[in-house]
């Protein structure tokens, strides 16, 4: 079922598009019926940078079970990393 409910979160970072990488400033997560996997309902995750335009986005669409193992795989990179290293400044 489809909450139209979303998360939107400011975010830095980077991501790939066609036209190659751009800057990442914000991250939104719903859940809704696909574009284009083949599932009834998944977790959307759209990364994008709005000030360069629509096509400075990169858009997932993960079954429930995918959005949790991606969560929990995050969880366990950034524990398993010493303290600060994947901090905003390098």
């Amino acid at each position: 079922m489809c909450t139209y409910t979303t998360e939107v979160v400011e975010i830095d970072g980077s991501g790939k598009g066609a036209a190659g990488w751009f800057e990442l400033t914000r991250a939104a997560v719903y859940v809704d019926h696909p574009q284009h996997a083949p599932l009834a309902h998944t977790v959307n995750i759209d990364l994008a940078n709005p000030a360069l335009g629509p096509a400075a986005r990169v858009a997932v669409e993960l079954s429930e079970e995918a959005a949790l193992a991606l969560v929990a795989a995050i969880q366990a990179a950034l524990a398993a990393a010493p303290a600060g290293l994947a901090s905003r400044t390098a």
